[in-house]
């Protein structure tokens, strides 16, 4: 039977949905969006056409409340929810409180939510159903000489991982038994924060696989299709950073294969609406069972792409009654399509979260949200610039996407437009996804799960731009800031900042790259960074707006255009060789209070989840000491070196910000040693 849907409320946030927003107003829906106290003032927030609060800025305050969001949904007079991915999508609890409330969920049902719901539930069901799965065994509960033997019988080396929930949190690789305990611990706690449920299993590890996984559609009129495979093999911490449809190591053979495997598993549930069947594939070409997601994926762009559906309007379509089209029952396979997950995160530090303001955000495209069709950009966001990246959620900025005939050309594509982006104010993962996008190992299709280690984070986290182009990014910072100085002259403002007919003592600027002397003389400007020339040549300076001023500058022969962005005492300069960005360091810096000497600072804001010390113990160097949650992840805290705690400042629940004394670890002298020792 078919129903009319007229309204939609999605139980999620950022950019899925503002990406439901648009299919649906597309569609003719009427939009519903909720929201936590920290995105009042988020771009999904003024996307719909009404949004309803929930009090609150933790996930587990507001996102994780399905009470709370079914009454939204009620008050607001939705006739549908969608749930988008994370959060509530794949909670059976959910699925059924929507349907009890006579609202229709754009999902499946709340039984095959729940089948699929626990990893280790659906591996039984796999079994029965033919597919291939991993020796695995459940942990809750077991802990000394039981958890030990549970973990040998699986085999290592292994992963704990979260039964309930993705996205590669609740998740730890174990190689030896000595780190067992302490995995399925940390596991448990990263699960429960992030799903409300901390039940972990073991599973053996398959070293190097390539992480494939096939998108599947079943209607209530018994179809179930498979719409291709995506590959997303390129993951840190278990979490996926590059995702492509098809996969470059799936033939037709291997393809039918993992059809018609994603198919059974669908149809050993009954499933309805948008899933997908995640397998580990081996170079052998053997595949294993993974997990079915039973919601919208990340990445189902890439998908949209080379197919040309419209995935969230076919979850639409089947949750209203009807049958899947026959464009996707027998859809072609159209060129190739990349997607890279943009994150506020330092790659060269642990990968570390970022949060805080986003001074500029512009990616350039073809089109927003909506499915590629042929040749370009896509981004799919939930930022802009100006807004705030806090600390209670997932760091992803946006979602590039980029379709060509075929792949090479679509990873270059995507790999200039990225290069071309404006990101100021936040550390981000650009520049490794430039590399990893231009690696030749990548463009000729040789990726798997070990890439990143592999070909190593010093390598592909290096900035685009390197130690001269710094130099010349400084310099240009410099006369940018002169500029600046004399467009805002009461008087003679045409002449340049520091301009005299005779030598003078040069002007100066510090950056935390070093100290710019330049002089701007008839023939132009002269400049040094450190004692150190940089030539250049600079053939036009306009100043764009508020703080941002663009040069026309050649170098040995080679003109290109820099663009200048002045956010207090932050310098971003977009180049032709990168991006960097520039701390100008005051003339005259305030004395400050000095560090203790091994003290142990927060990285970023967060809540300390566990204290593994106290004070008089004593550590040895890379020994854990605490735990901070920040962006729904474990960040350990472990000692420098050896020594002793001599000051703890934290304890469970503690909420920090950034640069907060933690503890103290104070190393031994040798005299004291020599002391104890008599």
């Amino acid at each position: 039977m078919t129903r009319r849907l007229a309204s939609v409320l999605v139980a999620n946030r950022g950019e899925i949905a503002r990406r439901v927003f648009t299919t649906a107003r597309a569609m003719g829906l009427r939009t519903v969006a909720v929201y936590s106290d920290a995105d009042a003032g988020a771009p999904f927030v003024a996307d719909a056409d009404v949004a309803v609060r929930l009090p609150g800025s933790t996930p587990a305050e507001t996102y994780l409340r399905a009470d709370l969001v079914v009454a939204a949904a009620l008050r607001a007079g939705a006739d549908c929810v969608h749930p988008g991915y994370g959060f509530l999508s794949e909670n059976a609890a959910f699925a059924r409180a929507v349907g009890e409330a006579g609202l229709v969920l754009v999902g499946p049902s709340p039984e095959a939510v729940e089948a699929m719901g626990s990893k280790l539930a659906a591996k039984e069901l796999m079994v029965t159903a033919g597919v291939p799965v991993l020796p695995s065994t459940d942990a809750t509960g077991l802990s000394g000489d039981t958890l030990e033997k549970a973990a040998t019988d699986v085999g290592y080396p292994l992963l704990v991982k979260a039964s309930f929930g993705g996205g590669g949190r609740g998740m730890r690789t174990v190689r030896e038994p000595s780190e067992l305990t302490e995995a399925v611990a940390g596991a448990a706690r990263e699960a429960a924060s992030a799903f409300g449920d901390g039940t972990v299993f073991l599973e053996r590890l398959v070293e190097r696989p390539r992480h494939v996984e096939v998108q599947v559609f079943g209607d209530h009129h018994g179809t179930t299709v498979a719409l291709f495979e995506r590959e997303c093999s390129i993951q840190r911490r278990h979490q996926k950073v590059v995702e492509e449809a098809p996969s470059p190591a799936v033939g037709p053979e291997l393809r039918e294969r993992l059809h018609a495997a994603a198919v059974a598993a669908a149809r050993a549930i009954g499933y309805v609406g948008a899933g997908t069947v995640e397998f580990l594939l081996e170079p052998s070409g053997d595949f294993w069972f993974l997990e079915m997601n039973t919601r919208l994926q990340v990445e189902h762009p890439v998908t949209e792409a080379v197919t040309g559906l419209d995935l969230v309007r076919l979850q639409f379509d089947v949750a209203a009654g009807r049958p899947l089209p026959a464009a996707a029952v027998a859809p072609p396979l159209s060129g190739a399509a990349i997607e890279v997950r943009l994150y506020a995160e330092d790659p060269a530090r642990g990968w570390l979260p970022q949060s805080g303001r986003l001074a500029d955000f512009a990616i350039p495209a073809d089109t927003e949200f909506r499915p590629t069709s042929g040749p370009g950009i896509r981004v799919d966001s939930g930022v802009a610039a100006g807004g705030e990246v806090g600390v209670h959620y997932d760091p992803m900025l946006a979602k590039v996407v980029a379709w060509a005939p075929d792949r090479a050309s679509a990873a270059l594509a995507l790999a200039g437009a990225l290069q071309r982006a404006r990101l100021h104010g936040l550390t981000t993962n650009r520049d490794l996804l430039v590399r990893v996008l231009r690696h030749p190992a990548f463009l000729a299709g040789e990726t798997d799960t070990g890439f990143l280690d592999r070909h190593g984070l010093d390598v592909l986290a290096a900035p685009l731009v390197d130690d001269a182009g710094r130099r010349r990014h400084a310099v240009v910072a410099a006369l940018a800031g002169a500029a600046l100085r004399r467009a805002a002259a009461p008087v003679l403002a045409g002449l340049p900042s520091g301009w005299r007919n005779n030598p003078t003592v040069p002007q100066t600027t510090a950056f935390d790259a070093g100290t710019v002397h330049y002089r701007l003389g008839r023939s132009g400007p002269t400049a040094d960074v450190d004692g150190d020339p940089v030539p250049l040549t600079v053939l036009g300076t306009t100043v764009t707006g508020p703080g941002r001023v663009r040069l026309d500058v050649e170098v040995e022969g080679l003109r290109g255009t820099y663009d200048v962005h002045a956010d207090g005492d932050r310098w971003h300069v977009d180049g032709p060789d990168g991006a960097t960005t520039l701390v100008e360091q005051p003339r005259f810096p305030e004395p400050t209070a000095s560090v203790v000497p091994g003290s142990l600072t927060a990285t970023m804001p967060g809540a300390v989840t566990r204290v593994a010390v106290a004070e008089g113990d004593e550590v040895r160097a890379g020994q854990l000491v605490l735990v901070l949650e920040a962006m729904k992840m474990e960040h350990p805290v472990v000692a420098p070196a050896d020594g002793v705690v001599t000051s703890l400042h934290a304890e469970v629940g503690l909420q920090v910000e950034t640069g907060a004394v933690l503890a103290v670890v104070s190393q031994e002298t040798e005299s004291e040693g020599d002391r104890d020792a008599s």
